[in-house]
């Protein structure tokens, strides 16, 4: 099939790593125009390198330039705070569809192993955070074999993969992936942290997911655990269970209290994850990063096989 082409808006480290992605890997996307505001940024330089149309000044330069008519998706990799500008000129241009890699949502929250089919016909979907996507697959794995009340995870990565854009947004990604461990992963509450690790030399992306649901069937929930890990690992190959899921009964008269729920009593399951990068562009030890960009191209995959 003849490939849709795209841009990308944000020429740090994610932008450059899904430019390389869809150069590399892509059989539905074909990478036009890479989008900064930096004449000296690395990522323009490198795009402009590989033949493909580059402008620093935002936005507004891409739409000055004759590709801008044949572009049918923007990948978003900028902040939330360019994001809202971003998407009134997007929003403008029927025939273009918005991936936002920013925790702006304004958009509706997608997953693409959970919930694409609640977003593949609207014009702007949010891939909520990187901690986003490795756990909330988690939450939705429990969930789809019991309630779940409370889904709270801690997303632990390298402070060297974590850019200007990510600590800038970090207010955000603690909003943005509460709301989406509840509106996705089916949570009545959620909660997220996030952590900057230091530590030299640079570890992988580590996320620890816990839930709190109605009792159930312990082997059906491992069972729907692996199953969804499984999924994940299509498009995120470093994706996997650092450690055997594991139980503990929070009995009824020792219930635990939960903000805005109350005292609530059930089956505690623990997940712990680690997300390796692919090393397309960055290292190994940014799977925060890797996890991001992998998740959009796939959404823009899928997006192009059901309306393109």
């Amino acid at each position: 099939m003849t490939k849709v082409k795209v841009a990308i808006i944000g020429s740090g480290n994610i932008g450059t790593d899904l430019m390389i992605k869809i150069m590399r890997n892509s059989d539905y996307l074909e990478m036009s125009a890479m989008v900064g505001i930096d004449v000296n940024s690395e990522g323009l330089a490198r795009a402009q390198r590989m033949g493909y149309v580059t402008t620093a000044k935002g936005l507004g330069g891409l739409v000055e330039m004759p590709e801008w008519d044949e572009i049918k998706i923007i990948f978003d990799a900028t902040s939330a705070k360019a994001h809202y500008h971003n998407w009134a000129i997007v929003e403008k241009c029927a025939d273009k569809t918005m991936i936002d890699l920013t925790p702006a949502a304004i958009g509706p929250y997608l997953i693409p192993t959970v919930n694409f089919d609640a977003g593949h016909n609207v014009r702007n979907v949010n891939m909520v955070t990187c901690g986003g996507q490795a756990t909330i697959p988690m939450v939705a794995a429990v969930n789809r074999i019991t309630k779940v009340h409370y889904g709270e995870i801690v997303a632990s990565i390298a402070s060297k993969s974590a850019g200007a854009g990510t600590r800038a947004n970090i207010d955000e990604f603690t909003a943005t992936t509460a709301k989406a461990i509840e509106k996705v992963g089916g949570a009545d509450k959620g909660k997220a942290l996030i952590i900057l690790n230091p530590a030299e030399p640079p570890v992988v992306m580590r996320d620890t997911v816990f839930t709190l649901s109605e009792q159930a069937d312990r082997e059906a929930i491992k069972a729907s655990i692996h199953k969804m890990v499984h999924e994940v690992q299509a498009y995120v190959p470093g994706y996997n269970l650092h450690q055997e899921v594991q139980f503990d009964d929070i009995p009824e008269d020792k219930p635990v209290f939960i903000e805005d729920l109350g005292y609530r009593y059930g089956l505690k399951t623990t997940i712990l994850l680690q997300v390796r990068g692919a090393g397309h562009y960055l290292p190994e030890y940014a799977g925060n990063l890797d996890i991001m960009t992998s998740a959009a191209m796939r959404t823009g995959e899928k997006l192009v096989k059901e309306n393109f």
